[in-house]
């Protein structure tokens, strides 16, 4: 059996600290106000010369460090082995009193954040692109049942001022345990994700926006004329130890029909779909719950294929 999307410890805990969290004034929004954090320093050269697919890597930071990330490159010229980092997961929760959404951040996703000199910098002064995740987090909120245009468009500027704030390179939607209906919530609807992506773009028109290809909002697309496929850079299969090509209007080199869970797929698995997206010409490779281990035999399952070098992890 492959591993279907994210682990269940994982959601136990996010809806513990959802509970925790739930009064309003308990969260960690930004506003217009927050003063943008400096630009990293430029990579070097040499991290931008890697030849193949694009490789992302969700951490669980719930239990894992972002510069796990970084700690990966090619034995054979050095290069960083993952080009996108994505911290997983900040969460869309809803406000009962207020009626709305809002983005949540728990404990260990502000510690990321308010630690991003040591946590994301160094990352990205490496070339690494770090993204930040949004889940549904099991209060009725998601992407798919803002109930107005502005009610969108409120949510993507909460995402956007954040991105800003803490320096980060993007924004990843993962339509999951959102669970329409509650609190009163409405149904997803055929207009609401249309008019977030396109507020977010419009927001941050040289940032990251991806897509985890799952829930109601990857199949809402479109509206009212306005097809929001192309306002994506990436979009991925959400099945780990699978082959499944996103069902969207992206070229091949923006999409990763492979999906993997580092140290739970087999090494053979993650081999035969690095290979596949080779042969197949796909320009991106999705990995899941990199951890604080050397898994250097398990990624270099994958590198060997994708780009010709086993990986070497350094601590």
């Amino acid at each position: 059996m492959f591993t279907l999307v994210r682990s269940r410890v994982r959601t136990a805990a996010l809806a513990l600290s959802a509970v925790a969290a739930l009064a309003f004034g308990a969260t960690a929004t930004t506003g217009a106000s927050a003063a943008p954090a400096p630009s990293p320093k430029p990579a070097p050269a040499s991290a931008l010369a890697k030849q193949g697919p694009t490789s992302v890597a969700y951490v669980e930071v719930n239990n894992n460090s972002m510069r796990n990330v970084g700690k990966y490159t090619l034995a054979d010229g050095g290069d960083n082995v993952f080009d996108v980092a994505v911290i997983f997961a900040a969460n869309i929760n809803y406000d009962t009193t207020k009626k709305s959404a809002y983005l949540h951040f728990n404990e260990n996703v502000q510690r990321v954040l308010d630690n991003a000199d040591t946590e994301i910098r160094p990352l990205q002064q490496k070339g690494i692109k770090v993204v930040l995740s949004v889940l549904g987090n099991h209060q009725g909120a998601g992407f798919a049942n803002f109930p107005s245009q502005q009610a969108a468009s409120a949510f993507a500027k909460e995402m956007s001022d954040t991105v800003t704030k803490y320096g980060l390179d993007g924004i990843d939607f993962d339509d999951e345990y959102a669970e329409y209906g509650n609190n009163g919530t409405g149904q997803p609807n055929a207009s609401s994700f249309v008019h977030l992506v396109s507020a977010l773009r419009a927001n941050m028109p040289d940032k990251i926006i991806s897509l985890y290809n799952i829930g109601p909002a990857a199949s809402r697309l479109s509206y009212g004329g306005v097809d929001i496929s192309t306002k994506f850079d990436y979009a991925w299969n959400p099945y780990y130890g699978t082959w499944q090509v996103p069902g969207i209007a992206l070229p091949k080199s923006k999409l990763s029909p492979a999906a993997v869970e580092i140290g739970r797929t087999s090494q053979s698995t993650a081999a035969d779909l690095a290979r596949r997206t080779v042969s197949e010409g796909y320009g991106v490779y999705l990995t899941y719950n990199l951890d604080g281990t050397d898994r250097s035999a398990d990624v270099s399952a994958f590198t060997r294929e994708l780009y010709g070098s086993d990986a070497v992890y350094t601590p």
